[in-house]
């Protein structure tokens, strides 16, 4: 079983830090942040190195944060397969973590009637543990 901290290299820890807040505003898009969303929503800024402030500010002022979901398909991608080993890593099961996820995945602009799939295999991968290039490939297999 992986850990938490061994999903956040440098690279991974870049990319969510520019996404974090838009991550608030999907969690809210529903106007419920749920317990399993604020409990993940708490790893994540902590594993960030979000500051309590700056995560109060966040939660606070979630509508002034623009969702500027990835243009291109691959970075789109690499945050879902992020996203979905941290949901993955943090133990949300069954339909927590299929909500919280198909959320997410909404929010990186996946299509809407498609994004039942898209969660079902992204969980499916990273329980098999596969690694960045084998996740894209499946996911964009089944996107065609």
């Amino acid at each position: 079983m992986m850990s938490i901290s061994d999903l956040f290299d440098s690279g991974f820890q870049k990319r969510n830090q520019d996404h974090f807040a838009a991550i608030v505003k999907v969690a809210m898009s529903d106007g419920v942040i749920t317990d399993d969303e604020k409990a993940f929503l708490d790893r994540l800024a902590r594993n960030l190195s979000i500051s309590d402030n700056d995560y109060k500010e966040i939660l606070k002022d979630y509508n002034t944060h623009p969702i500027n979901p990835p243009t291109s398909y691959d970075v789109r991608l690499e945050r879902l397969f992020d996203l979905s080993r941290m949901v993955y890593a943090d133990h949300i099961k069954g339909d927590n973590q299929v909500v919280l996820l198909e959320k997410l995945c909404i929010g990186l602009g996946f299509d809407p009637d498609t994004v039942k799939q898209v969660v079902d295999k992204a969980l499916s991968l990273v329980d098999q543990g596969a690694d960045g290039d084998a996740f894209s490939d499946e996911i964009k297999k089944m996107n065609r």
